[in-house]
C-alpha cells in the first residue's frame, strides 16, 4: 500500500484527488473537535462516559459526540437512511424502476430521497440529544439567557447542519477524491479515537508500578490479537469463486472473434463492512432515542440491560442482521439474470450449464453458496474477536478497537488501495494512447 501512495504522488491528477482527500478529512477531524457554541462540553463528556453505547457511538465518529462538537451526529442518520430506503426501493414498485432502469437520473432521485430521510433521521436524533443532556444538566444551557427553547432549538439546528454538512463531505470524497467518502469519513473516526486509546495505554506504562506492567502485558497480548485479525480479513478480502465463462467463435465479414475463455469473480466478501455497518445502526437506533430521552427508566434499563450493546442478546440479533443484510446487499448488487442475458447476448456460455436461466440458476447457487460463507465470516469477526479482546485488554483500549472497528479499517483500507490503483492505472492507459 505505501508503495502505490509513493506511485500515486508522481501522477498529477491522482496527487490532487489524493490530497483534496487528505484535505475533506481534514476539515471533517476539524468539525468533530468544534463545541456548539453555548454548551458545556463536559456535560456530553460525562453522559456518554456513563453510558456505554453513547461512548461507542462517539468512538465511531472519533469522540466528536463526548465533545459536544458540530460534528456529533456523524453519518449515523445518512446511513441509516440508506437503509430505509434500499429496503424501500425492493418493496415500492416505482423505486425499484428508479433503481433497476432509471439509470444516472434514477440514481441521483433515490439519491435525493436518502437525503430526505436522513434529514427527517437527524431531526430527531438532534431533539433526543438536546433535551436528554439538557435536561440532565442545566449549566449546558448558557444561550439565549437560559431559554430552554431558544437553547434546544439552536442546539438542535447545529446538530443538523453539522449531519447534513457530514453528508455533504462524504459525496464531496466520493466525486472529487478516492474511495467512497462515507466510508472513508468512519474510517478516520474510528482510527482517531483507537490511536487515542492506545497513548493512553502508554502513558499508563510510562507512569510504571503495577499498573504499568498490566499495560505492557495487555499491549502485547492486544498486538497480537491485532496482527492475527489482520491476517485473516486480508486473506479472506481476496478469496473468490471463479466461474469459467467460454465465448463461441463467430463470422463477422472476413474476421473471427470469440473463441476466448474467461471468468466471473464471485468474492467471498463482496459486500466489505457494509452489512455490520448496516446492523449496529439498526440496533443503535432505537436504544440512541431511548438513552437521550430518559435514561433512567426503567424499560431503558432493562433494555440496556438485556438487548443493549454488549449483551449476549445483543450478539445474536446483531449475528442474524448481518446475515440478512449481507444477503440483501449481494441479491442487488449480483443480479443474475443480468449477467446470464449479457453471457448469451455475447455469445458465451459456462461449460456444462445451458444458457439463458440455467444458467442464472447456477450463478445463483454460487452466489447463495459464497455469501453464505462471508456472511458468517463477518458475523464472526463482529462478535467473537471482540469479546476476545475486551477480555484480554478490558478498560483499557476503548470500544472503537473491537474486531469489528479493525475490520472496517482494514477493508476500507484495501478497497481505498484498489481504487488508488485503479485510478493510476487508468492514468497510465491515458498517457499511453496520446
Amino acid at each position: 500500500m505505501f508503495k502505490t501512495l509513493a506511485g500515486a504522488f508522481k501522477i498529477k491528477e491522482v496527487r490532487n484527488k489524493l490530497l483534496l482527500t487528505l484535505l475533506l478529512l481534514f476539515i471533517y477531524r476539524i468539525g468533530c473537535w468544534l463545541p456548539i457554541p453555548g454548551v458545556n462540553p463536559d456535560t456530553f463528556k460525562n453522559g456518554v462516559e456513563g453510558n456505554e453505547f453513547l461512548g461507542l457511538l462517539s468512538s465511531i465518529n472519533g469522540g466528536a459526540l463526548s465533545q459536544g462538537s458540530f460534528l456529533a451526529l456523524g453519518v449515523s442518520p445518512y446511513i441509516t437512511a440508506s437503509i430505509i430506503v434500499q429496503l424501500l426501493s425492493a418493496i415500492i414498485p416505482s423505486w425499484q424502476k428508479l433503481v433497476k432502469e432509471g439509470g444516472s437520473d434514477g440514481r441521483r432521485k433515490i439519491s435525493q430521497y436518502t437525503k430526505i430521510v436522513a434529514l427527517v433521521l437527524a431531526i430527531a436524533q438532534a431533539i433526543g440529544i438536546a433535551v436528554g443532556f439538557g435536561t440532565a444538566d442545566g449549566t449546558s444551557l448558557q444561550v439565549f439567557g437560559g431559554n430552554k427553547v431558544l437553547c434546544y432549538g439552536f442546539i438542535v439546528l447545529m446538530l443538523v447542519t453539522g449531519a447534513m454538512f457530514t453528508v455533504w463531505l462524504g459525496e464531496k470524497i466520493t466525486e472529487i477524491g478516492i474511495g467512497n467518502g462515507v466510508s472513508l469519513l468512519i474510517f478516520v473516526g474510528i482510527l482517531s479515537t483507537a490511536s487515542n486509546s492506545v497513548l493512553n495505554n502508554f502513558k499508563d506504562i510510562a507512569a510504571g508500578g503495577e499498573a504499568a506492567q498490566t499495560a505492557i502485558w495487555q499491549l502485547v497480548l492486544f498486538v497480537v490479537c491485532l496482527i492475527a485479525i489482520f491476517a485473516l480479513v486480508v486473506f479472506v478480502d481476496g478469496g473468490e469463486r471463479r466461474v469459467g465463462v467460454q465465448y463461441a467463435k463467430q463470422m463477422k465479414g472476413r474476421k473471427m472473434y470469440g473463441g476466448q475463455s474467461t471468468y466471473i469473480p464471485v468474492r467471498v466478501n463482496a459486500n466489505g463492512v457494509m452489512p455490520i455497518i448496516y446492523a449496529s445502526t439498526i440496533l443503535t437506533f432505537p436504544q440512541l432515542i431511548m438513552s437521550v430521552f430518559n435514561a433512567n427508566n426503567g424499560f431503558v434499563r432493562w433494555w440496556a440491560k438485556y438487548l443493549g450493546a454488549g449483551s449476549w442478546a445483543y450478539a445474536v440479533v446483531m449475528a442474524l442482521l448481518i446475515l440478512a443484510f449481507a444477503y440483501f446487499s449481494t441479491m442487488i448488487n449480483f443480479d443474475t439474470e443480468q449477467i446470464s442475458r449479457q453471457i448469451q447476448q455475447q455469445g458465451g456460455f459456462i461449460p456444462g450449464i445451458r444458457p439463458g436461466k440455467p444458467t442464472a440458476q447456477y450463478l445463483g447457487s454460487i452466489n447463495k453458496r459464497i455469501t453464505l460463507f462471508g456472511a458468517i465470516f463477518l458475523a464472526f469477526m463482529a462478535l467473537i474477536p471482540t469479546l476476545a479482546i475486551k477480555a484480554i485488554v478490558g478498560p483499557g483500549i476503548t470500544a472503537a478497537f473491537t474486531a469489528t472497528g479493525i475490520l472496517i479499517i482494514v477493508s476500507v483500507a484495501l478497497e481505498f488501495d484498489k481504487q488508488l490503483e485503479a485510478q493510476m492505472m487508468m492514468r497510465n492507459y491515458r498517457g499511453f494512447l496520446k
